[in-house]
């Protein structure tokens, strides 16, 4: 009888270790999951802050391109978005396809819209400013609209650092904080 009980017993040990394995490792499943969550929301920052950042660049090329080429402002947007980043890219090539049907201003609102980025919408409304006289009036009618457009975009680019400062290690302190209190509830 006792020795059908030891077996009985190590059977029962080797399965305990076994669930405790798998109840550690899910555990740490969980924390690793958070820890890429928090990450996952702070990159958002960080991304609006270098989208930012290509869309000065793309509007001093414009300015640039105005100023210096006298080129019709849809070849100047397909330049631009083939020489910018995807998503500002994309608000430059979604323009140039809308001035098909619309004037520049109009296809300038409609791409700044409906573009897939991380800007907000303060951040938007900014990009919009440009619209007012583009491709309306001379060169140096839009290039002052453009210095305009500029310096709004320069007050939300600071904006946007100060957030990113503030927010990128919160967010991630706080995904690694609640799988951690997690793992503490479930232990």
């Amino acid at each position: 009888m006792s020795q059908e009980y030891i077996v009985v017993y190590r059977c029962f040990l080797r399965n305990e270790v076994k669930m405790q394995i798998i109840k550690y490792f899910i555990l740490f499943i969980i924390l690793v999951a958070c820890s890429l969550i928090g990450r996952y929301l702070s990159r958002k920052y960080i991304i609006r802050v270098n989208e930012l950042e290509e869309m000065r660049n793309a509007l001093n090329m414009l300015q640039s391109k105005i100023k210096f080429t006298y080129e019709p402002i849809p070849e100047i947007f397909g330049e631009i978005a083939q020489a910018t980043c995807k998503s500002v890219g994309q608000v430059f090539c979604l323009a140039k396809e809308k001035m098909v049907a619309n004037t520049a201003n109009i296809a300038w609102e409609k791409a700044v819209e409906e573009s897939e980025n991380n800007l907000t919408k303060e951040d938007k409304y900014v990009l919009k400013t440009l619209s007012k006289l583009l491709g309306q009036t001379d060169v140096e009618g839009q290039i002052s609209q453009i210095e305009i457009t500029q310096k709004f975009l320069e007050t939300q680019l600071k904006e946007a650092q100060q957030q990113k400062e503030k927010n990128e290690k919160l967010y991630s302190k706080l995904g690694t904080t609640i799988g951690l209190a997690i793992v503490i509830i479930l232990c």
